[in-house]
């Protein structure tokens, strides 16, 4: 069996920035493994088209530039938001509102996105909507561990269930 549309594929991986040296970014082991239905697009397409054709126990290395991962950083993504937007009667939350810490938001049409609080001012609040890749080289090494076809359940849920899948 091959890694292909519809596959359930359990993998190990390393990420790391830029090369096989770079820094760890994350790694899991088979203790607790990537689960996923190939081809549902769930990961990077980039990702995906690396590991195609891949079988049990085959090991994969491969990097991805910024513009296959999660894209080039968007200077238009960091934004200056009104400090009372995040005041509850009259004071800022600040459990909330400190630099590094990131806050769910949503645009003006409803959807979410996360915002990385960047910069404090009297009357502002700078945060960074990018992805906290993007604009970051990246490299995957790691493992197939298990393939299996998916359940007409899971394709139709459009997710895995059971060990390391989504209970219901």
């Amino acid at each position: 069996m091959q890694v292909s549309k519809n596959k359930v594929v359990s993998l190990t991986y390393t990420l790391r920035l830029n090369d096989e040296q770079g820094e760890l970014i994350q790694e899991t082991g088979n203790d607790q493994p990537l689960v996923f239905i190939y081809g549902s697009g769930m990961l990077l397409p980039a990702f995906e088209s690396n590991i195609a054709n891949l079988k049990t126990k085959d090991q994969f290395s491969f990097g991805l530039p910024a513009s296959d991962a999660y894209g080039e950083f968007n200077p238009n993504a960091v934004i200056d938001l009104d400090i009372n937007i995040f005041k509850e009667d009259g004071k800022l939350n600040e459990e909330l509102v400190h630099i590094g810490n990131t806050i769910p938001m949503q645009d003006s049409e409803g959807n979410r996105m996360d915002g990385v609080v960047v910069e404090l001012t009297d009357t502002n609040v700078k945060m960074d909507f990018n992805h906290p890749l993007a604009g970051k080289d990246l490299h995957f090494s790691g493992e197939i561990v298990e393939l299996r076809d998916a359940s007409s359940e899971e394709l139709a849920h459009g997710h895995v269930h059971g060990p390391h899948g989504h209970h219901h």
